[in-house]
């Protein structure tokens, strides 16, 4: 069993009320829009860390992420990247791989928009975390926790940081 604490969109941007939340996480997952790699350095000083890059993110990030992390976590196949789409919507890049190998859990982020949707033709489940960090449109600052037990996804949460 692992706990996972999802975030997105971080813009260079950490605080003490999101690493509070990363304390209480096995690992961390980034969906992109690093910014400073200060972010990263600082996650992985606590917990173990697995992100990409999104399209803010400086040639550096690009050397140290990559644009899509696909791997297994438990019994559950999972593919995160920055520009994903969303069910009905999904990016054309990716589009054709999606549907000829879906994972189980498809992770996203870029919109700034919490959204978790599962796909009944994909029969996978959907994720972005929103935006944690401060800049950008969105108004309240968000992350997802959730655990995965063997090949089950399960006590999924909404966090709240508050406005920007």
């Amino acid at each position: 069993m692992k706990k996972i604490l999802l975030l997105s969109d971080t813009h260079s941007h950490i605080d003490d009320t999101i690493l509070k939340y990363v304390n209480l996480a096995d690992e961390v997952w980034h969906a992109g829009d690093i910014g400073d790699l200060l972010v990263t350095d600082t996650l992985k000083k606590h917990k173990p860390l697995r992100a990409v890059f999104g399209n803010i993110d400086d040639a550096k990030a690009r050397l140290d992420f990559p644009l899509h992390n696909r791997f297994m976590c438990e019994g559950v196949a999972v593919w995160i990247t920055h520009i994903g789409g969303y069910p009905g919507k999904y990016n054309p890049n990716i589009r054709e791989e999606l549907q000829q190998n879906p994972p189980k859990l498809f992770i996203c982020g870029h919109s700034h928009i919490l959204k978790v949707q599962f796909d009944k033709k994909l029969n996978l489940l959907h994720m972005n975390p929103g935006a944690c960090g401060k800049s950008g449109f969105h108004t309240v600052r968000t992350m997802l926790r959730f655990v995965i037990d063997g090949d089950k996804i399960k006590d999924l949460e909404i966090i709240e940081l508050g406005s920007k």
